[in-house]
């Protein structure tokens, strides 16, 4: 009986064992995994792994081949073919919806050699697109060899009877005709706040500056509802062929963001978008709130503020004259208690502001009124848009109040040859200073602005890391003493972008309970050769583990 009994504890314990090695052998489940890849995860070691697994569209856990395989059963399986993965690039500061409304209605002027190619391209396009309006952007007098801002005679004599608006490349400066400035009531004798009206001979030439330009755009026909939804398909389809899963548009108003949010609703707009809002009276009622408005691909948590114009059409507020344009200082787009007030609403209600500023007197002026705000220390991560040229003294307070300074590094490599003759060889030691930037706080995000610059991010890493064009000019590189590292260029495009938003705990690296956002580059952009940087190929991209582009 004794035998017995123990016979059977004996298989009762055989069998407990059993059980409980087949419950710890037994694989969880994954939607997706990854393998054979070289992974960058971006977390706080800079990581690097082989494979990871996908739930929910969520990172389940990251590691080597077999520690994967090993733990999840899987529904879809992901051969890398030991290619290179890095999270989904973020651009940090960008005009998603300008852009896609560019592709859908205006000319391309980028990359024009003269004001007569620019009609040609103009000629053509209200051929093919024969609507009243006719609108370009992207042209540049500093690409020219007549480096200065053209007149509207020539419009006025093809299109005399459609309005005209040519968008400078920067977009704080615009060229309309004659019809144009009519239809908006524009003449001599107008006067703008924030803004120019340039004058020849006592009349109008058609360029308009800053706030200026506001009067022509209050008459542009808005898009439909459709037009709306195709322009930011368009933009989404070229972001994720380059790489991107998330954008911070720098500026919107409150019409687009429900169409954006709408369209994210419904599944037909898959990129993740922080919306920065316009400091309008209908965005302030609709969003400023303690309570913001959050989902998974939406995020309104900052306000866009304008200091000043841009440095190529000389509206870039400075603290003293313009080298080349004696007596000319720049544009302050608002009064300095508008910056106030609106800071300190913001401050009350958790909201970001993010500011444009690229001379030394605008980017003065907003350090210090946000200083106002924020007193010292503090993690409120409030913005300046591209800190593009700051003084030496300035640098530090960057610093004593945590101010980001967010920055295009392309602007840097489109602006070398022409930013001395702007600012002197003084000023200029200060100018698009990134690294210098980067050690006030120990972090920085980077991006684009397009469709100010190129929409592929891949560049502003070469111009960050390189300094040079896609030309390789300068032989040495522009300013290198201020470039930045491959490691500091990479998280400026993923995890301190987003980081810059508050949303590195969602996205911005590949680590467990974040997005499954990731992006396979044929090549490794931490180690190849710089020359080769620029035309890396983007092989897939992915949002929350589905694949939305493949090359």
């Amino acid at each position: 009986m004794k035998k017995h009994t123990k016979a059977k504890k004996f298989s009762i314990l055989i069998l407990t064992i059993l059980i409980m090695s087949s419950c710890l052998t037994k694989k969880k489940k994954a939607d997706l995994i990854v393998y054979n890849a070289k992974i960058y995860t971006l977390d706080s070691n800079f990581s690097i792994a082989e494979s990871f697994a996908v739930k929910d569209g969520k990172i389940l856990k990251t590691g080597t081949n077999e520690e994967i395989s090993n733990k999840y059963e899987y529904r879809e399986l992901l051969d890398a073919n030991n290619k290179i993965i890095y999270p989904g690039f973020i651009d940090a500061h960008c005009h998603f919806y300008s852009y896609g409304k560019g592709l859908l209605r205006r000319a391309d002027l980028k990359e024009t050699g003269s004001f007569d190619e620019i009609l040609e391209i103009l000629k053509k396009h209200h051929r093919e697109n024969p609507t009243e309006w006719i609108i370009g952007r992207g042209w540049d007098q500093n690409d020219w060899e007549i480096k200065e801002f053209p007149d509207n005679t020539e419009l006025d004599r093809l299109f005399p009877d459609n309005p005209v608006a040519l968008i400078r490349i920067d977009g704080h400066a615009m060229l309309a005709n004659s019809e144009a400035l009519k239809m908006a009531n524009i003449g001599s004798k107008t006067k703008v706040d924030g803004g120019e009206i340039k004058l020849k001979n006592g009349n109008p030439t058609g360029i308009l500056i800053d706030n200026a330009m506001d009067k022509i755009y209050s008459i542009i026909p808005e898009l439909n509802e459709n037009e709306k939804a195709i322009a930011l398909s368009k933009a989404q389809e070229n972001c994720f062929a380059a790489g991107l899963t998330s954008v911070i548009d720098a500026g919107l108003g409150k019409e687009i963001i429900e169409t954006i949010d709408s369209l994210q609703k419904t599944g037909e707009l898959k990129m993740r978008i922080n919306a920065m809002i316009s400091p309008t009276k209908e965005n302030f009622e609709k969003y400023f709130h303690s309570k913001k408005y959050k989902t998974d691909r939406l995020n309104i948590n900052a306000v866009k503020l304008y200091a000043d114009g841009a440095l190529g059409s000389r509206g870039a507020l400075f603290i003293e004259d313009y080298s080349d344009d004696p007596g000319n200082s720049g544009l302050q787009i608002e009064d300095i208690e508008f910056y106030r007030d609106i800071c300190n609403k913001a401050y009350k209600k958790g909201f970001q502001v993010n500011t444009h500023a690229i001379g030394d007197s605008a980017i003065r002026l907003m350090l210090n009124v946000y200083g106002e705000s924020l007193k010292g220390k503090n993690d409120k991560r409030w913005r300046i848009e591209h800190s593009q040229v700051v003084h030496p003294d300035d640098f530090v307070l960057y610093k004593k109040y945590s101010i980001i300074p967010s920055i295009q590094s392309t602007h840097a490599t489109s602006d070398m040859y022409w930013a001395e003759d702007r600012v002197g060889p003084e000023r200029i030691k200060g100018g698009y200073a990134y690294k210098k930037l980067l050690d006030q706080n120990g972090w920085i995000p980077n991006g684009t602005d397009f469709p100010i610059e190129n929409i592929y991010p891949l560049y502003s890493f070469y111009a960050a890391v390189v300094r040079k064009d896609l030309k390789g000019y300068p032989e040495n590189g522009f300013q290198i003493e201020n470039a930045l590292s491959r490691e500091e260029a990479l998280k400026a495009m993923t995890i301190w972008a987003a980081k810059s938003c508050f949303e590195e705990n969602e996205k911005g690296s590949l680590e467990a309970g974040k997005f499954a956002d990731f992006v396979i580059l044929e090549e490794d952009i931490m180690e190849i050769d710089e020359d080769k940087i620029p035309y890396v190929g983007i092989l897939k991209t992915f949002i929350n583990g589905e694949e939305v582009f493949s090359k």
